[in-house]
């Protein structure tokens, strides 16, 4: 099966990805693009994405249709998934809501970048995920490993501004991309002045990379 190439809201820096774990995410968050499908299959490894020719010279984000790093998720899938990484000369984003388990597959093919989804401070009961201050201590312990660390903040729902200033410096990531809600699904979303108040105090000790979507924040906010 072809890579498939990136296209809509996916990363500016990614160029292709690929999904050889499919099926329902057992975090069921509410906003997840994934749900304009319907109705999903049980996990599964699908064998033909195992034969893709994964090329070279790729930034290719793996997983990015289910989170592979649930709890639920097989652990030999995951293993067989980055071994297959590992024959191939690319770099490779793996992102979760669960990232404490990423300490079980250490060390990761070289030239990855190791992410989390953290959307706000507070807690909205949107998702079944590990809490947002669990993911930003995961992180933080990664620190050290030989691998870029990211922070994703997206669909970013309304915050404590210094609470979670707090949260993410304890994340300690890399770098960090900020989006809106691409899915319109009537989140609780921050104002587009306070978002740019963020970006300000987060450059001090991050690099942050804005998204497209947060245009529609900016529109809304005149």
């Amino acid at each position: 099966m072809p890579l498939n190439k990136t296209k809509g809201n996916m990363y500016d820096f990614v160029t292709h990805t690929w999904n050889p774990i499919k099926g329902r995410c057992s975090h069921d968050c509410q906003y997840c693009y994934m749900k304009r499908w319907g109705e999903l299959p049980d996990l599964h490894l699908d064998a033909r994405e195992m034969k893709t020719d994964l090329g070279s010279g790729n930034y290719i984000f793996v997983g990015s249709s289910t989170d592979m790093f649930a709890e639920d998720v097989s652990w030999e899938w995951i293993t067989q998934v980055l071994d297959y990484c590992r024959q191939f000369k690319n770099r490779y984003l793996f992102q979760t809501k669960n990232p404490g388990r990423f300490w079980e597959f250490i060390p990761f093919p070289k030239d990855s970048t190791l992410g989390t989804t953290i959307e706000s401070d507070r807690h909205y009961s949107l998702s079944k995920a590990p809490p947002a201050k669990e993911r930003a201590i995961e992180m933080c312990g990664l620190y050290g490993n030989g691998f870029d660390r990211m922070v994703t903040i997206e669909p970013i729902l309304d915050f404590d501004s210094w609470g979670f200033l707090q949260l993410l410096c304890l994340a300690n990531p890399d770098w960090i991309t900020i989006g809106a809600d691409s899915q319109r699904c009537n989140l609780p979303e921050p104002s587009y002045k306070k978002v740019m108040q963020l970006i300000s105090k987060l450059n001090k000790f991050t690099n942050v990379k804005e998204k497209k979507n947060l245009d529609r924040l900016k529109k809304e906010s005149i």
